[in-house]
């Protein structure tokens, strides 16, 4: 039997640095926001796309503005303790063993309650 690894294939493996500030902003920038964790949406991790964000919008001939950019940046930006949440490994590594221990007692109590009655 193969087991698989914890390890996500290449390039979901590839860290993403949160990119710096500018005057000027890019849609790359957002993305790389968005993949770095900034945004507190997801665990920091590349996320290949089929087309990077604003692809569509300049196909249709209405490329976002510098300016939009700036403020989606800035609104999508989570505080630093979202991104503390966020994070797999963090303070609370002990509430999934702890629940399962507690599912393992109770059922443990439940049996043998059981088959002493």
């Amino acid at each position: 039997m193969l087991f698989r690894s914890e390890t996500p294939p290449s390039p979901g493996n590839l860290h993403v640095a949160e990119p710096p500030y500018s005057d000027r902003p890019t849609t790359a920038m957002l993305k790389a926001d968005i993949d770095s964790g900034a945004t507190g949406d997801k665990v920091a991790a590349y996320d290949p796309g089929l087309s990077q964000l604003g692809t569509d919008d300049e196909a249709a001939g209405n490329p976002a503005s510098h300016e939009r950019i700036a403020l989606a940046r800035k609104t999508e930006a989570a505080t630093a303790r979202v991104r503390k949440a966020a994070q797999p490994q963090g303070l609370n590594n002990w509430i999934v063993p702890g629940f399962c221990t507690a599912i393992g007692g109770i059922a443990a109590v439940l049996t043998l309650s059981i088959w002493i009655f």
